[in-house]
């Protein structure tokens, strides 16, 4: 049977990748209220979207079909007449009280004719300058914040809200508010896309607990690693496992247990497959970190060990290789590789096995790359960046090319 989604590695050629177009609601991030949308920064967004159009293109010239998010979502919607069920759906998380704010954010996207349109205003969120916006009480009487809706600045980072992984979805239930409405455009592709339809679900949004794409790495058709970080938790990691036992070919997850801070945000951020045998790594998290082995116990249950030794030789083991290279971002260089890792220097985009794309920025990491025989296609990044995610995080692989 022909599988829609099929991701059994982080290095087999990439067919079909899903990435977001920056839009407007990058144009509705504010200084005073950037660590309530995740950003440390503002991207001017005309700059932003030459760079991942550039990106897009690049990706189309390796043979790369590309999708968008956006456009997948609409199709979703069109398809089975769900416009109004969306919509409502939709509002139910702005966390807006019914009332006249309420409807009257509910008619303006009602009245859109074209559902492409609809979906990219979801995004963008509402400013309370938009409608004939009603304050109700001393909250709003004493509020200064312009928007009725948030923006979804964070979408153009499609790695996140959900995860392929074999041949289904690990739909995920995210760390912050901001972000955890980004998983319903998930929810319409996979349950309502003509193509995309019926495709099975590992986690689902609703879940309780939180886990993110960046933190979710497909070593091989075996062994999934999944980063124990700020955005994601050890009990979201059991139930993954469980799923994927149960119904996968799957019969290991790596869960790697990283600082809990925005720095090493997510697993991706840190350490990447880049070949059968390489991976990129930021060198401050080699020394102390700890790894479990999850692996199906009896009864449908799970059994969590800890793995003793050093990253490359635990590594070499979940592969079946005798050795791994681990290629530092930044190299020996202190200052380098935090710089460079806060630019997302590790966060490489394999698009084959030793083929990545990666930011033209991080030149000491590019050059190691290149001496330890990765070919590099390097990408204008510096716009994109400022919301501190690489080539990886900006992009959702639909299908790879088993190796």
């Amino acid at each position: 049977m022909s599988h829609s989604i099929n991701v059994n590695s982080e290095i087999g050629r990439l067919k079909k990748v899903m990435l977001h177009r920056p839009g407007k609601e990058l144009e509705n991030l504010m200084p005073d209220y950037l660590e309530r949308l995740l950003f440390d920064d503002i991207p001017y967004l005309e700059a932003a979207q030459k760079e991942h159009d550039e990106f897009a293109k690049l990706l189309e010239s390796l043979g790369v079909e590309v999708l968008y998010l956006e456009k997948l979502v609409a199709e979703a919607i069109d398809a089975e007449g769900l416009k109004e069920q969306f919509v409502d759906e939709w509002m139910a998380e702005t966390g807006l009280e019914p009332g006249q704010n309420y409807d009257q954010v509910k008619q303006y996207l009602m009245d859109m004719e074209d559902t492409y349109e609809m979906v990219l205003k979801t995004m963008e969120g509402f400013k309370k300058s938009e409608i004939k916006h009603e304050s109700n009480g001393f909250d709003e009487l004493l509020s200064n914040y312009p928007f009725l809706v948030d923006p979804m600045p964070n979408l153009y980072f499609t790695r996140d809200p959900f995860a392929t992984m074999g041949n289904g979805v690990s739909l995920n239930h995210m760390y912050s508010d901001t972000r955890n409405r980004e998983t319903l455009y998930g929810k319409y592709i996979f349950n309502y896309h003509p193509e995309y339809k019926g495709t099975t679900l590992y986690y689902e949004r609703d879940e309780d607990t939180r886990i993110e794409g960046g933190d979710e790495l497909v070593l091989s058709k075996n062994t999934l690693a999944v980063g124990i970080s700020q955005r994601t938790d050890k009990y979201s990691i059991e139930k993954l496992a469980r799923n994927l036992f149960k119904e996968t070919e799957f019969k290991e997850v790596l869960a790697f247990l990283i600082d809990n801070n925005r720095k090493f945000m997510h697993l991706d951020t840190v350490f990447t497959m880049i070949d059968y045998d390489k991976f990129t790594i930021h060198p401050e998290i080699e020394g102390e970190l700890k790894v479990f082995s999850v692996t199906p116990g009896e009864n449908g249950e799970i059994k969590v060990t800890e793995k003793e030794g050093m990253l490359e030789d635990i590594l070499a083991e979940a592969l079946g290789l005798e050795k791994v290279t681990l290629i530092r971002c930044g190299g020996d260089d202190i200052v380098a590789g935090a710089r460079e890792q806060w630019n997302d220097g590790a966060n490489t985009l394999t698009v084959a096995p030793g083929e990545v794309i990666v930011y033209n920025r991080n030149t000491v990491t590019n050059k190691l790359l290149i001496e330890n025989g990765i070919k590099i296609h390097q990408i204008e990044g510096s716009e994109l960046v400022r919301g501190r995610g690489g080539p990886r995080c900006m992009s959702m692989p639909f299908v790879r090319e088993d190796i």
